[in-house]
């Protein structure tokens, strides 16, 4: 299934060390709510279903119940990437009512110090659960989203416990990609070693819990279920221009939030031309990396982090996945 995220403002009451867009204000020349609509048209057009509504943080754009609503109109199923703080149970209940479907909301800590600090925002942390609570005493669904660091590592299944007691339907974990302001943290990042003994807890994990637990930017996990001998749902790991792009504010189309390359603008050019014209894309989308990746058996299912290649390689983001162990393992 086609996933898109558009980044419907740069405007933000945090600022996230990690932040991709470097979000805080509104910039100037944002996509307006008619601009938004023939967007959402062009992503429907593309055969997109699920529709990413983020930032930036996007119920500060006050158009956003409409944009919702034509969305879920369209067919597509409209869902959130928000820090939860605005969410009230008014809010709640209007977006419930515009029709959307599910609120991914990001919690990093169970230390509300450590969270608040790492977004700068303080009482953040509450602001968080006070949103999944609003989410669920109106039956908006809501999934927890946490970033992993060096710093909170340690903490992820007491948070997938937290997801649960709260009533979440899934904790998707984040790992991070040193593009934005996360370029001046790249060093509390994991490495590979780390990366791969995370993967493998977090998938020991999901086999004790209900809810679904899902690595993002980190295609590894599907390997790593393979080998523990464990089912997953999800099919491949980097979906970057495969199943998946993302949309600035401006409307500037790149194959990820991670991938600085713009391949396109909406105004200049529909966006399903876009999707389907794009040589970046297309050059994605044969699977013809370079190294480690371009030999290894999992290339189809995990394909390597093609943003991670790109930040280490000089922009080349066709090459290797330079967290990996297993492509420098393979030959002991």
């Amino acid at each position: 299934m086609k996933i898109i995220s558009w980044n419907t403002t740069n405007a933000c009451n945090m600022y996230c060390a990690h932040c991709y867009r470097d979000a805080g204000c509104k910039a100037e020349e944002e996509l307006n709510t008619e601009e938004g609509k023939k967007l959402l048209d062009e992503i429907a057009r593309a055969g997109f279903k699920i529709m990413i509504f983020s930032g930036g943080e996007p119920l500060t754009r006050p158009d956003i119940y409409e944009l919702v609503s034509h969305a879920r109109g369209l067919g597509m199923i409209p869902v959130f990437g928000t820090n939860g703080t605005l969410i009230t149970r008014e809010v709640a209940q209007k977006l419930k009512d515009a029709g959307a479907m599910a609120m991914g909301i990001s919690l990093d800590s169970m230390d509300r110090e450590k969270h608040d600090k790492f977004r700068s925002y303080p009482g953040g942390w509450q602001g968080a659960v006070d949103g999944m609570k609003n989410c669920a005493a109106v039956g908006l669904p809501f999934q927890i989203h946490t970033t992993v660091m060096d710093w909170n590592q340690q903490e992820l299944e007491a948070i997938t416990d937290f997801a649960v007691e709260l009533g979440a339907k899934a904790h998707h974990f984040f790992f991070l990609v040193p593009t934005g302001r996360a370029k001046t943290i790249e060093e509390e990042s994991l490495r590979a070693e780390q990366y791969e003994a995370v993967l493998t807890r977090i998938m020991k994990k999901q086999e004790e819990v209900d809810i679904e637990l899902k690595p993002t930017c980190a295609p590894q996990f599907l390997r790593i279920v393979d080998q523990l001998g464990y089912k997953s749902r999800f099919h491949r790991g980097c979906l970057a221009g495969l199943s998946y792009c993302i949309i600035s504010p401006k409307g500037k189309v790149q194959p990820c939030a991670y991938l600085k390359m713009e391949i396109g603008d909406v105004r200049e050019k529909p966006f399903d031309e876009i999707w389907r014209d794009s040589e970046v894309l297309k050059k994605l989308r044969t699977l013809e990396y370079s190294g480690g990746c371009g030999t290894c058996e999992y290339k189809g299912a995990c394909g390597g982090c093609r943003a991670r290649a790109a930040c280490y390689h000089d922009g080349d983001y066709m090459s290797e996945e330079p967290w990996c162990l297993y492509h420098d393992r393979r030959g002991e």
